[in-house]
């Protein structure tokens, strides 16, 4: 299909590679969703990564009720999609959202979020931060399986503790963190839920990203065969 020109409702007709070129050299929109998409990437995996094992570490201590404190943590994870997102568009509103309200508290004027070039990008990175609980979970995991004489070793020889974290924790989870940063690029660059429902692609296409205009293409404006040649583009590179 992305060698066709397909528009549903006729037969396909055969064009070559006319999508991908007319993608590389005429689609203003194709290089504006991948710079958008790119953005999400560069900052919202290691954002991703850092929080996830902040909380892991946080999470693998010795104290009272630390099975409660990880079921909250991984709550937000399981929450649909579609359901965090309308809770986000509430928490985001700049004039009587819950973000907006805390930092008016503090003197600090919050910015428009979701109705602003700058921050809509940030806001929707945020919100994705939020359910990092699953991410979590497997930085617990790694951490569960550092053999603890390896700490204990270096204790007694007078490590710190930031000196056993960077020369045993980092080591040990390093297979672990290059996991979790394949299944986040892969996962980062097929966002799609959260700006299709929260923002629609505006402020002006600012989070218009690649998959929402695949999904444009597609099931908007019936270019199926344009479409195809899109998927085709991510499939290389998430691969």
């Amino acid at each position: 299909l992305s060698f066709m020109d397909y528009e549903i409702v006729v037969p396909p007709r055969w064009v070559g590679i006319d999508n991908f070129v007319q993608l590389f050299t005429a689609d203003e929109r194709f290089g504006m969703s991948m710079g958008n998409t790119a953005y999400y990437v560069l900052f919202y995996v290691p954002l991703h990564m850092v929080v996830a094992l902040g909380l892991a570490l946080l999470l693998n201590q010795k104290v009272g009720a630390m099975p409660v404190y990880r079921t909250l943590y991984y709550i937000p994870s399981i929450v649909p999609a579609v359901a965090s997102s309308i809770l986000w568009v509430w928490i985001l509103q700049p004039e009587w959202g819950m973000l907006n309200s805390l930092l008016g508290m503090i003197g600090i004027k919050g910015p428009l979020w979701l109705a602003s070039l700058t921050w809509s990008k940030p806001a929707l990175i945020l919100m994705a931060l939020w359910g990092t609980g699953s991410a979590m979970i497997i930085c617990l995991a790694g951490l569960q399986g550092v053999p603890q004489h390896l700490y204990e070793a270096a204790a007694i020889d007078g490590a710190s503790v930031l000196q056993r974290f960077r020369h045993i924790t980092l080591p040990m989870l390093s297979s672990t963190l290059f996991f979790m940063l394949i299944l986040g690029i892969i996962g980062s660059f097929q966002v799609f839920t959260a700006a299709y429902i929260m923002t629609g692609g505006g402020p002006a296409e600012s989070t218009l990203f690649y998959m929402l205009y695949l999904y444009r293409r597609a099931f908007t404006f019936l270019d199926m065969g344009y479409a195809s040649a899109m998927a085709w583009i991510l499939f290389l590179i998430v691969l």
